[in-house]
């Protein structure tokens, strides 16, 4: 099997069975079977030849190695990797059920990020997230998938609407919201369908959804005491075009760049010499990143701390960060087959044209010339391609995690991402040759 094509398959494989942040973060954890889990409050001392990983919120994730001993004194800071592990979608609010016309059952959502929401309509959608329930124990979490079709979110006709082609600006609270149930309908799952009980539309609303989720969960309703779930699509990713040069999945923005940087650096770890590998994984990023498991919270810096103070260097967290760097990867925006004019006149990446250095003016990217320097010769020196993003100067872009993160540790960091189409759409597309890029220019930039 070509390289580029069984790359995507696995990226596509772990894409498929994260439907949430907290399950992007507990595959992770698989993948990083041969490192030790820490705790934040633990007080053990680090070991060198080791490698060792941290969550906060079960939704971040930060792991590192530590070189072996006789390595350590040369130690001269830190090089670090970052990705985030949510994308847009619609978070399910609580008492979600709503009664239409004593017919219909949808479910009360709001947005989570700024997504495309035509794209959402008109095909099957489940429910992903976790609960955390009460005990004899104590409170306890648990990451819940209904791994079937079980949503929908019906489009208006065009009879009924005969402007939706002429451009139409959808409502959250009223366009969205997904199809869950038909409250008068007889329950069909058994062989001999009952027709519904009479006190079944007067049954509380949170129990019809909430059962469901219990139900899925092994435990009683009654016993949940809290809930983050989400809605995500259920079309499976896939290879397409003539010879399979592209990939399509949910939440390539940053799924694509989270697996491949962790790939990379568990590939290149043991290589490290001179600068400790550190790869980080962060929540919230669609929204801001202002969370406690966020790029712009103390995480990263509670962490580089925690480490300096295990290695027993003669330099300060401080030193250290002045010899480190960090490259944020988060997907840039290919040139559009339909409207390439919306790209910029002379900086314009396309799929399968290697890693994409982003570039802004205004600091929304954290690119400068000795960060891009810095990565055009790593890319060079592993022969992987390389091409530049920039903004229409009259398009506002978004802003991603190196900007922020050095609001807390002040390092030299480059903003790269993978080119991508349709970017935040409920199914996004990339090329089958980009995730093999970032996996070998991370295996390169750990180990150097």
């Amino acid at each position: 099997m070509n390289k580029y094509i069984k790359a995507s398959k696995e990226l596509l494989n772990f894409i498929d069975n994260s439907p949430s942040c907290y399950h992007v973060i507990d595959n992770l954890k698989k993948m990083l079977k041969d490192f030790t889990k820490l705790n934040e409050n633990d007080n053990c001392v680090l070991e060198a030849g080791k490698g060792y990983y941290i969550t906060r919120n079960s939704s971040s994730l930060i792991a590192f190695y530590i070189p072996k001993a006789g390595e350590l004194s040369k130690i001269k800071g830190f090089n670090i990797c970052a990705a985030h592990s949510d994308s847009p979608s619609f978070k399910i609010k609580p008492n979600a059920l709503i009664e239409t016309e004593k017919h219909y059952y949808t479910l009360n959502v709001e947005k989570y990020g700024g997504m495309l929401m035509a794209p959402w309509m008109d095909r099957p959608l489940s429910i992903a997230g976790r609960i955390l329930f009460d005990s004899k124990d104590g409170i306890f979490q648990k990451l819940i998938n209904i791994d079937r079709d079980l949503l929908i979110i019906p489009n208006v006709a065009i009879h009924m609407n005969r402007d939706a082609n002429n451009g139409y600006k959808y409502n959250p609270q009223k366009d969205m919201l997904p199809l869950f149930s038909l409250s008068d309908h007889p329950d069909i799952t058994n062989d001999v369908p009952t027709t519904p009980k009479s006190n079944r539309i007067s049954q509380t609303k949170r129990d019809l959804f909430m059962d469901m989720v219990a139900k899925e969960a092994g435990i009683e309703s009654s016993s949940i005491l809290g809930s983050d779930l989400f809605l995500y699509n259920r079309v499976k990713g896939t290879l397409l075009g003539l010879n399979n040069e592209m990939i399509a999945a949910r939440a390539l923005d940053d799924l694509q760049c989270a697996y491949s940087i962790t790939q990379g650096f568990i590939k290149g770890v043991h290589k490290a010499f001179s600068h400790i590998p550190v790869c980080c994984i962060f929540d919230n990023e669609e929204v801001g990143s202002l969370t406690k498991q966020g790029a712009d919270s103390t995480f990263l810096y509670d962490t580089l701390k925690r480490i300096s103070l295990s290695i027993h260097t003669d330099k300060e967290l401080s030193n250290l960060l002045t010899d480190s760097f960090m490259i944020s990867a988060d997907n840039a925006h290919a040139v559009h087959p339909n409207h390439p004019e919306y790209a910029d006149p002379t900086n314009r990446p396309y799929l399968n044209g290697g890693i994409v250095i982003k570039y802004n003016a205004n600091q929304k990217y954290t690119t400068d010339a000795c960060s891009e320097a810095r990565l055009k010769a790593l890319c060079k020196k592993a022969s992987i391609p390389y091409q530049e993003y920039t903004n229409r100067s009259d398009i506002a872009g978004g802003s991603t995690l190196g900007n922020l993160s050095n609001r807390h540790i002040s390092i030299n960091t480059v903003d790269i991402g993978l080119p991508q189409l349709a970017m935040h759409s409920s199914y996004e597309t990339g090329g089958s040759m980009d995730t093999l890029y970032m996996i070998n220019l991370i295996k390169e930039y750990v180990a150097s």
